[in-house]
């Protein structure tokens, strides 16, 4: 194999691996994936009771940046007591943004 098509292929390697990156980036997160991202976060510190987010995305400003967002809230149990929380997750990266307990 000559030196020439070695390098070609890694170079095509390269920009598809870019190319796909990008794309999944531009991709919005089902909303039943972003609730379960959510549920796995929330776990590590009580067991949940309930769960619910909006279908829809929404826009979101914080500091300054705009986000498009997924709102929905976890009930859990930690101790006998009962919690509820509401969630802002972006809705591109399943990042949680902000949470509040209600």
């Amino acid at each position: 194999m000559s030196w020439k098509k070695f390098i070609t292929g890694i170079a095509v390697g390269f920009a598809a691996a870019y190319a796909l990156e990008q794309w999944r980036k531009q991709t919005v997160i089902p909303s039943d994936q972003a609730l379960q991202i959510a549920k796995e976060a929330f776990k590590k510190s009580g067991n949940i009771s309930g769960s619910w987010i909006q279908t829809n995305v929404d826009s979101f400003d914080k500091d300054g940046l705009s986000y498009q967002v997924y709102r929905g809230g976890i009930t859990k149990t930690n101790n006998s007591e009962t919690e509820a929380h509401e969630f802002i997750m972006d809705a591109y990266t399943g990042t949680i943004i902000e949470t509040r307990k209600l």
